[in-house]
């Protein structure tokens, strides 16, 4: 008979003693990677396939011991992290950390529940539907988007913009689909979807694009001038080219804070022409969106009231940590009515009067991510969250102060938020030339590492972004960042 040679394991991993040490010893990393980050290099000096040099070929057949894996942390975790909390960090733009959001995971990691529906966690389904309508009314939405008995709309965590995309996308398919069946029954689904036609704007997230890919919807991008926004009159010429061509017209992501320049969609007037011609218009505010808690910033969605849906992402700017994306529809029976799937084993008595979020969403299992809103919301609080906000745009003035004290560069865009576009100019060169010079630049300060940055381009233009409003910016650091820049314009 083969020996046995089974480990014994306890019911939870580890013993509660050793767990109790291992999350203080955890408490106390964090604590001091924090008050540190400033020492570490924003974006690491390692090559594809770093990690594979520094584990074993296969998993180890007995326990190792926490000790040992504690101290493996540094040698093999930290030397390739891009470090988005370092005051170094100017990229992209900003995922949001704070105390308050990592004690909310704790929490929802340490007591799990999957809350598909209301049965299988009334708290998870509950404490979701009132923290979006704190958030809502926090930045300020129209009563249509609010649970809490003005109608049919509502909030709903998803976990990116992008699956917050899809959504809507899927949503409007489904109902334009219903619409064109209910005129003519005798047309067949798969015809109506091939005529179908989603707009955006060429600023828009790769996420649009991909949305359609997923959803066999063709997707448009309208161009924009050198400003970067959408016009409501390039909408209009692009429906009525389409609607002769005996295309479907039928969705448009409005964005709010594009990822490349953080300009601003004519929400007002694409808005109207949706109404008129009964297109989804989904506001994708990703970035933006949660600038909107102070009063002063929400001129940026004028017209929000005749959109179909709005998303922005609270872990890019509101101190919750990923993931935490926020979506509101103006009717959530749209998104039921395209994901509804109600086998037996997922039925319970009360879901005529409660809300099942597996409907408003595309996976079925979804985490406690309102306990990160909750805890946000009550330790740092509505003023504390526009503090915050205002300071990261504060930032972002200075740096445009900084700009253009110097006459060899140009900013592109109005500087609205924490957003900052250069480029360095090159007088009487050729816009080949100039982008060949910025490129040049751009490849310098990456391979200086004390900032990390991105660059982006527009009709052409090429040009560096710098992002302010990350958790340990400051006007100390954006000043280190500029001398980088200068440093490396002066060598070139």
């Amino acid at each position: 008979m083969a020996e046995d040679n089974n480990v014994e394991v306890p019911r939870l991993g580890i013993e509660p003693e050793t767990f109790r040490l291992a999350a203080a010893n955890m408490v106390d990393y964090v604590i001091k990677y924090y008050c540190d980050v400033d020492k570490r290099q924003t974006f690491p000096d390692v090559e594809p396939g770093f990690m594979r040099a520094l584990l074993p070929e296969s998993p180890p057949d007995h326990p190792e011991s926490w000790q040992e894996v504690f101290s493996d942390i540094e040698r093999i975790v930290m030397d390739g992290m891009t470090h988005w909390q370092s005051p170094g960090f100017f990229s992209y733009y900003p995922t949001s950390a704070s105390y308050p959001s990592m004690l909310a995971d704790m929490l929802c990691s340490g007591v799990p529940c999957i809350g598909f529906s209301w049965a299988s966690s009334p708290s998870c389904t509950e404490l979701e539907t009132v923290m979006m309508d704190w958030l809502g009314k926090a930045i300020g939405l129209p009563e249509c988007f609010i649970h809490g008995g003005h109608g049919p709309g509502g909030g709903v965590i998803q976990g990116t913009a992008s699956e917050a995309t899809l959504v809507a996308l899927i949503a409007s398919r489904s109902k334009t689909i219903r619409r064109e069946l209910s005129r003519d029954p005798t047309q067949r689904t798969h015809d109506i979807v091939g005529r179908m036609v989603a707009y955006t704007s060429q600023c828009c997230h790769s996420s649009v694009e991909r949305a359609g890919l997923l959803s066999l919807v063709e997707v448009r991008r309208l161009p924009v001038k050198d400003d970067g926004v959408l016009e409501g009159g390039v909408l209009k010429d692009a429906v009525l080219e389409d609607r002769k061509a005996g295309k479907i017209p039928m969705f448009v992501c409005v964005t709010i804070g594009t990822t490349s320049c953080c300009t601003f969609d004519d929400l007002e007037g694409i808005g109207k022409i949706c109404e008129a011609e009964d297109i989804w218009c989904h506001v994708d505010a990703a970035y933006a969106g949660a600038a909107m808690v102070c009063p002063e910033f929400r001129f940026i969605c004028n017209g929000i009231e005749r959109a179909t849906s709005f998303n922005f992402n609270p872990h890019k700017w509101l101190m919750v940590q990923f993931d935490c994306s926020a979506m509101w529809v103006r009717d959530s029976s749209d998104l039921v009515n395209s994901a509804e799937v109600n086998p037996l084993y997922l039925r319970h008595n009360t879901e005529s009067s409660t809300i099942d979020y597996r409907h408003w969403q595309i996976p079925l299992g979804r985490r406690f991510r309102s306990l990160k809103l909750w805890f946000v919301l009550r330790m740092v609080g509505v003023e504390g969250l526009r503090s915050h906000i205002r300071r990261g745009v504060r930032e972002a003035k200075h740096l445009e102060e900084l700009v253009r004290s110097d006459g060899r560069f140009k900013v592109l865009f109005p500087v609205i938020l924490g957003l900052v576009c250069i480029k360095l100019k090159r007088p009487g060169s050729s816009l080949e030339n100039e982008n060949d010079l910025n490129e040049r630049l751009y490849d310098k300060i990456h391979e200086d590492r004390r900032i990390f940055i991105v660059p982006s381009t527009l009709n052409g233009v090429y040009f560096i972004r710098i992002c302010t409003g990350s958790t340990h910016c400051s006007i100390e650091q954006v000043n280190k960042c500029w001398q980088v820049i200068t440093e490396m314009a002066g060598q070139l």
